[in-house]
């Protein structure tokens, strides 16, 4: 008898569902993700949607992932932590700095005004501009990381989804009087989550988590030599 084929994707649907319900359980609520627009939104959206497809079966783990270029994927606990941070307004203009597939992108989107998606490594944007087709809140734009995109600013808010060694000032400058920064940050081999507001008088990063983030291309201090 001739074995019937089954089509896999509503059962494939379903594994990725309580997957994403078992991570908002046991990765976001158990460590201060208490924001509960961002906790509904992070358990609605298809993670696995903006990896590449080899590594879409580990979607959830509570760790760094790998992509293309040597690059790494934020855990959903530093996104959360990050967004959380955040404490985002409906009226947001927000730069994302390290857009990579799109996923921190769709989910800030239904919780700001609008969301400028900047992404270096092209074959992370072919991902993303799948992944967030039909989305009329973010604009992807491609560019270097550490420049951010001042065209869009000034910014509410910037987002910058990996640890950076230093920010720089032409990045905070895209920064609106009052704006708020929240980033990774890596001091010595170890990376922490941060937060930081412009103001008048400067702009600086405080810690709020110990938390391990991916590293972005661009943002090491420059090296100075004595002798």
């Amino acid at each position: 008898m001739m074995a019937l084929s089954v089509n896999s994707a509503p059962v494939e649907a379903t594994r990725f569902e309580a997957m994403r319900h078992a991570m908002v359980a046991s990765q976001l609520r158990t460590n201060a993700v208490n924001d509960p627009r961002v906790v509904e939104v992070m358990a609605r959206v298809p993670r696995e949607a903006f990896l590449p497809p080899e590594h879409r079966a580990i979607a959830y783990r509570d760790t760094l992932l790998p992509l293309i270029g040597g690059r790494q994927h934020n855990s959903p606990l530093a996104t959360g932590r990050l967004i959380t941070e955040a404490q985002l307004r409906a009226e947001d203009r927000v730069l994302l700095v390290g857009a990579a597939g799109g996923y921190t992108a769709a989910v800030l989107a239904p919780l700001v005004q609008s969301v400028v998606a900047l992404e270096e490594e092209e074959s992370l944007l072919a991902i993303a501009r799948g992944a967030l087709a039909g989305e009329p809140k973010v604009e992807l734009v491609q560019g270097p990381l550490a420049a951010g995109w001042a065209q869009g600013g000034p910014y509410d808010l910037i987002v910058v989804d990996g640890a950076a060694e230093e920010l720089p000032a032409a990045l905070v400058d895209q920064l609106r009087p009052d704006g708020r920064i929240v980033s990774g940050v890596f001091d010595r081999g170890v990376t922490r989550l941060a937060s930081g507001r412009r103001t008048q008088g400067g702009f600086g990063l405080v810690d709020f988590a110990d938390i391990e983030c991916a590293e972005l291309p661009g943002f090491r201090r420059l090296r100075t030599f004595t002798f």
